[in-house]
């Protein structure tokens, strides 16, 4: 074991009481009932501060130390057939490879640590309980100053900055282009229309000045060339009013700022993006670098983020719309900064939440493997954003699906094959009278006749 003032190993006395785990904090009481289980074998103090600073920081993080390794190899040398007791499985695992001395970990280690951590003071004897104490305290403060400073965890600072930074110079580079603009477009308005991007507008008011030198001015390094000749071209028949040379030098100062601050937030875009990779891989490649720096900060931490279920990562950033659909019993929002991400951005506005939910599901276990994970790779983002990916693919081609069925297989389509028929005109089809033949048989004649006899009979009959 190890202290503040130094390393010690202590010797086993009765191994029968061990066995006893949950009353073996009994044998601990007291010094006295402590010194028969267990006794003193070796000792050695440190030198100093930064002795003791080294051996402790190479024990938690379960490596060996030069002090360490000396004392064990003393151990191996009288009594490599025993077995030592480690409460760090991993530094027992080191110990075992490095040394081949056996080593054991055990929930009745972890009480035997605790009960000879009690009666220390009674164990190891000659050492005044003041000094121990002001030791301890100097050696924690030391090792926490270390962990500050040189703590993986502490990084994700540098992103939260950053990402504030540079949303706070987007606002900035906003407030001054607008200003700029309308300043300008006092002395020359028509070259807000003609030039859209801000960046060529500034750069061009900075080079020229004054719209008169347009004419005389090459600004095709700006530029492209059609654009540089409707400038001139508007230059030339400008309805802007005069402006003095000193507002012209504050407005070229102004487009200074803008572009010093344009160049400054590339850099910055760019460190961030390096520190994404370095720190968090995995959910950089699942929702870009912009996307997963915000939800870091919007957790607090990269350890903080990776505590949250996938339905908290999912809503980060709308917990207004939440709350304000929790009190007004309405439908609850489905995506928070993880609407910003590309892969919901690609989806059609009927599956975004679709999408948001499983891209929230993935990235929680890309988040938790970046923060807890000792793998550097960002295979696992790839992996996870390539299924994601697929059940995009299949939400966007269920539209071509056919309903009846099994819904599961794609529409059928019958290949195209041209017939050409050729029909001839039927004229019957002109008339709409019935059609008779001109020439009458005998017997319709025939009959005819004895119709008209009969009807005559008749006729004279009542005239009688």
């Amino acid at each position: 074991m190890w202290l503040c003032v130094g390393f010690f190993s202590l010797q086993v006395l009765n191994e029968k009481k061990l066995q006893e785990v949950d009353s073996l904090w009994k044998e601990f009481e007291t010094p006295e009932k402590a010194n028969k289980i267990v006794k003193l074998k070796h000792f050695e103090k440190f030198q100093d501060t930064t002795e003791a600073l080294a051996a402790s920081t190479a024990l938690v993080e379960g490596k060996l130390s030069k002090n360490l390794k000396k004392i064990l190899k003393k151990i191996v040398a009288k009594d490599a057939h025993e077995q030592l007791a480690v409460a760090d499985a991993k530094l027992g695992g080191v110990i075992k490879e490095k040394l081949n001395l056996s080593c054991i970990h055990s929930p009745m280690v972890t009480e035997l640590m605790r009960g000879i951590r009690s009666q220390i003071e009674g164990l190891i004897t000659g050492l005044p309980s003041r000094e121990m104490a002001a030791m301890c305290l100097g050696l924690a403060h030391s090792l926490s100053r270390y962990k500050l400073k040189f703590s993986p965890d502490k990084v994700d600072t540098m992103i939260i900055q950053a990402i504030s930074l540079l949303d706070d110079l987007d606002k900035e580079l906003n407030n001054y282009i607008m200003r700029c603009r309308e300043w300008y477009g006092w002395h020359f308005p028509e070259l807000g229309k003609i030039i859209t991007d801000n960046l060529a507008y500034c750069k061009c008011v900075r080079k020229v000045g004054d719209r008169s030198n347009f004419a005389s001015s090459d600004v095709s390094d700006i530029l492209p060339e059609e654009i540089e000749e409707d400038v001139k071209a508007a230059a030339e028949i400008s309805m802007g009013t005069e402006v003095s040379e000193e507002d012209i030098n504050n407005i070229i100062h102004l487009c200074d700022q803008v572009i010093e601050i344009s160049e400054y937030r590339t850099q910055l875009y760019d460190y961030l993006k390096n520190r994404m990779m370095a720190i968090a891989p995995n959910l950089t490649v699942m929702v870009g670098e912009l996307v997963g720096a915000r939800l870091i900060a919007h957790a607090g931490s990269l350890l903080n983020l990776a505590k949250h279920p996938a339905s908290t990562v999912q809503l980060l950033g709308a917990e207004k719309a939440l709350f304000r659909a929790l009190k007004t019993k309405r439908d609850t929002p489905k995506f928070g900064l993880i609407y910003h991400a590309s892969l919901v951005g690609q989806s059609n506005a009927k599956n975004k939440g679709k999408i948001s939910r499983m891209l929230a599901a993935k990235t929680a276990l890309t988040i938790r493997y970046d923060a807890l994970g000792e793998n550097t790779s960002a295979e696992m983002g790839a992996e996870n954003r390539l299924k994601v990916e697929t059940r995009l693919r299949l939400l966007e081609e269920r539209g071509i699906r056919r309903i009846s069925g099994t819904g599961k297989a794609l529409a059928k389509t019958d290949k195209y094959q041209n017939k050409s028929e050729i029909k001839v005109f039927d004229p019957s089809g002109d008339s709409t009278l019935p059609v008779v033949s001109k020439k009458r048989k005998i017997q319709e004649v025939d009959e005819q006749d004895t119709e008209v006899a009969v009807k005559a009979k008749k006729f004279k009959a009542e005239m009688k």
